[in-house]
């Protein structure tokens, strides 16, 4: 519980409208999207200035009190989970495009904007920001670098902490710390941007982000090739990348996942396939289609049963429009959806495929596999119901099962989501108790208090 005197001390830098106690406000944000239990806050504010915002972290400070900033509350791992009784930072009360420039190719952006709406503002003026996670419709920018946000995009154009030229955040004091620049090199200083991207929120607080824009692509063509065995589907794509091509985008999905998205968005998915794999090239005309044409040929030399290419621009949303709806297609399914994240060099995919259909037949689960094949990037979704204990407790083994295998593979615990709460017990086992130890003794020289956004990426009793 947070003193009366201490909630009017933050109304008296935010306003009376942006900072808020009734208990409906507090459990709105007491959880994200995230499998774990919620945790009511103290307080929630709403700065709408850079100022505002400082101020509001020096005064967290000042009175030791947690600190959680939450853009839409997206996020798979946690990392937006609060602690009891501490404050909540909103960031949607700062979510102006301050710039987008042409002629040098960058944005600076506040971290309340929403991740499409700058796409939509970059493209209108034939530019292009390409990272473009499942959540792009209302996650933020802000949070997407705190968890280094990837996309279906990520196999050609990279994720986001490819396109952040540079930060400007509070430290836990309040200080204004600026990093990096709006020009395409920067050797200045200590690599702050680096640090920060990717932190979640445990090392400062977003106020200004510098993003990197490309030009728009001048041409684009996607395809739907279908499988009648998961094998053959996860073979083709690493043929693919094999052979050479980097398509911007190269999507896998189960026939599970397939008939779940085709039910919920009636887009003319092949229910009846084993899996799928949806592919778009984009570049120059001649050079898009002239890959396109290998791709195909190499879909059908490793057993597609067919190969559709869209027609027309409408077709080809519809399709990739249905891809994204898939999260929102299985959570319609059971009550409860853990959606996890292991990554396998693209190599090992179709050894990783096979795993998650073993895991799920040892412990009777229904597991669902989509993903960005392209960069190894599986999303295994296990459908349930958290209410029954017994098969909660093999949902909890088949996940150890799923990192255990990634990380033989030579792979990594989270592609996309970031560490949070869900993963922070699994880190050592992909990194090394030195690496815990390093992180331990940074985090505690930037914020001696433990106030920003305590227990994420390095677990409590670290």
């Amino acid at each position: 519980m947070i003193a009366d005197s201490l909630v009017r001390q933050f109304k008296t830098i935010v306003g009376d409208d942006n900072a808020w106690t009734d208990a409906t406000d507090l459990h709105t944000y007491s959880y994200d999207a995230a499998v774990v239990d919620p945790v009511q806050p103290g307080l929630i504010v709403r700065p709408t200035t850079s100022e505002a915002l400082g101020k509001t972290v020096r005064l967290c400070n000042n009175n030791a009190l947690p600190l959680t900033v939450r853009g839409a509350g997206t996020n798979l791992s946690g990392g937006t989970v609060p602690l009891p009784g501490g404050v909540v930072i909103v960031t949607n009360g700062m979510k102006a495009i301050l710039e987008i420039n042409e002629a040098d190719m960058y944005a600076v952006v506040q971290p309340g904007v929403v991740t499409a709406k700058l796409a939509a503002a970059v493209e209108a003026k034939g530019l292009f920001y390409p990272p473009d996670p499942g959540s792009q419709a209302v996650s933020t920018i802000g949070g997407n670098v705190a968890e280094n946000a990837g996309g279906l995009r990520g196999l050609k154009y990279g994720v986001t902490r490819d396109y952040v030229m540079g930060v400007s955040f509070f430290d836990v004091e309040g200080n204004l710390v600026k990093s990096g620049s709006r020009t395409v090199k920067c050797a200045t200083g200590y690599n702050l941007t680096g640090l920060m991207v990717g932190s979640e929120g445990t090392l400062g607080v977003f106020a200004e982000i510098i993003l990197k824009l490309i030009p728009l692509p001048a041409h684009r063509k996607a395809m739907m090739a279908v499988f009648e065995s998961l094998e053959r589907a996860s073979e083709t794509v690493a043929a693919i990348i094999a052979d050479r091509i980097v398509p911007a985008t190269l999507e896998f999905l189960d026939n599970f996942t397939i008939r779940a998205v085709e039910d919920f968005s009636k887009a003319g998915l092949p229910k009846d396939a084993a899996a799928m794999l949806l592919v778009e090239l984009d570049g120059h005309a001649a050079q898009v289609e002239e890959d396109a044409a290998r791709v195909e040929a190499l879909c059908r030399s490793m057993g597609a049963t067919s190969v559709r290419v869209a027609q027309d621009a409408a077709e080809r949303d519809r399709v990739w429009a249905a891809r994204r709806a898939a999260l929102s297609a299985l959570a319609q399914l059971k009550p409860t959806l853990v959606l996890e994240d292991a990554t396998v060099p693209r190599s090992r995919l179709p050894e990783m495929v096979v795993a998650i259909q073993r895991i799920a037949k040892r412990y009777d689960l229904t597991i669902g596999t989509f993903g960005h094949a392209g960069d190894g990037n599986l999303h295994p979704t296990i459908l349930t119901d958290k209410r029954n204990h017994a098969e909660w407790e093999r949902v909890e083994k088949a996940i150890d099962d799923i990192f255990d295998e990634a990380l033989k593979m030579g792979g990594t615990l989270s592609g996309e989501h970031g560490t949070g709460l869900a993963k922070c017990r699994y880190l050592e086992k992909e990194t090394s108790a030195g690496t815990i130890l390093f992180s331990s003794r940074l985090k505690r020289a930037l914020d001696p208090k433990n106030i920003l956004n305590p227990g994420k990426i390095i677990a409590a009793k670290a």
